[in-house]
């Protein structure tokens, strides 16, 4: 997978930023379109994705549950 994600959950990042996780969707999207830079006919879509897998992340970070913290 993508190893230049970090895991944005505590106790391995207690600030987490709306940078931090726009940057791991982005990378998410990179790896699984096989694009670094999508071509202007596909940047729509490509920027569709990020914004929703962010969203999706933010989402699951608000959902989750850490043990002993």
């Amino acid at each position: 997978m993508c190893r230049s994600i970090k895991t944005l959950r505590p106790p391995f990042t207690d600030e987490v930023t709306e940078q931090d996780v726009r940057a791991a969707a982005l990378q998410y999207v990179r790896k699984v379109s096989g694009f670094r830079t999508p071509a202007a006919h596909n940047a729509e879509a490509f920027e569709r994705a990020v914004d929703a897998v962010a969203r999706a992340t933010e989402e699951l970070l608000a959902s989750l549950t850490v043990r002993g913290r």
